[in-house]
């Protein structure tokens, strides 16, 4: 008979009964081969059974062999000596997670045969049985969805378990676990998630998205959806910087050069000081420029994969523009799209020339819009060492509201996204009339404004 290995890993603790007994099995993982029992401990009483695999499993959970004495003396003062001897002995081994093994059969574990696969293709469908809960519509009142997203790294397994277990919290059974977690650290930090200092833990990422559900927009309870609910959270920003702006490639516009510091005598005291007044800063100008590069290559993207189809018939959750523009703009072509993307990339160049990024056409606006609200997650987690950290400093970094206020001629593009006003964008509207507002129809988002400097039509595109 061939020996065995002589540790393995200890997964879990499970017991049996028979009429005339009951029995503890510890079940073990091997380097090689599949996974097997062996014997814990037997005794006469099947409660004492499931106390020892209750303390084993808290044990195992933790690595820490005292963290359950209290119910060990307890347990071993009313079991027969042999059994209370093998109980001890067992909580050592799985305070370490390894099983001493030696020549012999082992039990082998039976993986079952997973029902969905074996019955795949008769199963019928599952109809979409909606809740009994009321609809979005029927609700008085507003109702607020809010989603998050966490990423934590897992930097030291034992204290993660010990500060769930001390929670509460048990694993789930070997049997319901993979072999990418087998110790259930998903079931552990997802205990301990109500406070951001997850011990053994690193926060790598904490992003709320919320938002007011509106029927009249579509939007609908998750209980009544028949589809999963789909939230964009925001895209990672590192790799997408590290595209728009490779260093061998295309240099960092030198912005403390374009948007010199202005200083002033007066220090601020004179009102009447045009020297004083707001500044678009280095800082500022830089997370800007960042923000549109970004933009306009996530634009690209998802023209070339949108093409001309209708934007919610193209079924993917990943856009990363597109579905953050007003809704008419769902049924724009491939054209149109790359249009739009270059609106980022025309801002984007007048700043890294020194220039303000005024929008010279409402697609411009739009593109600003949205750069505006995406430049301050620019700055979170950048590195003590990169070159933003070295431009001078100003009181007018990242003063975004005043971004809002100056680079603007007016906001009426935003009026797009305010379904009561279905209908303004046409100049024959009412509203539309009365607000003296522009073309807003999705054929004139490029039509440069009356007052402004056109851009050049030869330009082409960056891509």
């Amino acid at each position: 008979m061939t020996a065995l290995p002589r540790t393995a890993q200890a997964v879990d603790f499970l017991c049996e009964h028979t009429p005339s007994k009951s029995r503890v099995m510890a079940l073990l993982d091997h380097d090689h081969g599949p996974r097997s029992l062996a014997a814990v401990l037997t005794c006469k009483d099947p409660d004492h059974a499931h106390e020892a695999v209750d303390i084993l499993r808290r044990v195992l959970a933790r690595r820490e062999a005292t963290c359950a004495d209290d119910e060990l003396r307890a347990l071993t003062a009313v079991m027969p000596d042999a059994p209370a001897g093998s109980l001890r002995q067992a909580v050592t081994h799985a305070a370490t997670g390894t099983w001493p093994t030696g020549p012999g059969v082992l039990y082998e574990v039976v993986e079952p045969e997973d029902p969905e696969s074996a019955g795949a293709q008769d199963a019928a469908p599952v109809p979409f049985e909606p809740s009994s809960h009321p609809r979005l519509k029927d609700l008085p009142g507003k109702v607020v969805r809010i989603a998050r997203l966490y990423e934590f790294h897992v930097t030291d397994e034992d204290a993660l378990i010990r500060a769930a277990t001390d929670r509460g919290w048990e694993p789930l059974q070997a049997t319901d676990l993979g072999d990418d977690d087998p110790r259930d650290l998903v079931g552990a930090v997802m205990t301990l998630t109500d406070d951001l200092n997850v011990p053994g833990a690193q926060t790598l990422e904490d992003q709320s998205v919320a938002e007011v559900l509106s029927p009249e927009d579509g939007d609908e309870l998750a209980d009544w959806n028949p589809s999963p609910v789909a939230i964009r959270f925001h895209h990672g920003w590192r790799l997408r910087y590290e595209r728009s702006r490779p260093a061998a490639k295309t240099p960092t516009p030198n912005f403390a050069a374009l948007f010199p510091i202005r200083e002033c005598d007066c220090a601020g005291k004179s009102e009447d000081c045009e020297t004083c007044g707001w500044q678009l800063t280095p800082r500022t100008a830089d997370l800007l420029s960042t923000a549109l590069s970004v933009l306009a290559d996530q634009a690209f993207d998802d023209a070339a994969r949108l093409g001309d189809q209708y934007l919610p018939d193209a079924h993917s959750t990943g856009w990363a523009v597109f579905d953050r523009l007003p809704p008419l703009t769902r049924s724009a072509d491939h054209r149109w799209r790359r249009r739009m993307a270059r609106a980022f990339d025309d801002l984007a160049d007048d700043l890294n020339k020194g220039r303000w990024p005024e929008p010279t056409c409402t697609a411009e606006e739009m593109a600003l819009h949205l750069a505006i609200e995406d430049a301050p997650t620019y700055l979170e987690d950048r590195l003590a060492d990169d070159e933003h950290h070295t431009l001078p400093r100003h009181e007018d970094d990242y003063s975004w509201d005043a971004c809002s206020d100056l680079l603007f001629q007016d906001h009426d593009v935003l009026m797009l996204f305010d379904a009561s006003l279905a209908g303004i964008e046409a100049p024959g509207n009412p509203a539309h009339q009365r607000l003296g507002a522009g073309d807003l129809r999705v054929d004139s988002w490029f039509e440069p404004f009356d007052n402004g400097v056109a851009r050049n039509p030869q330009r082409g595109f960056r891509r």
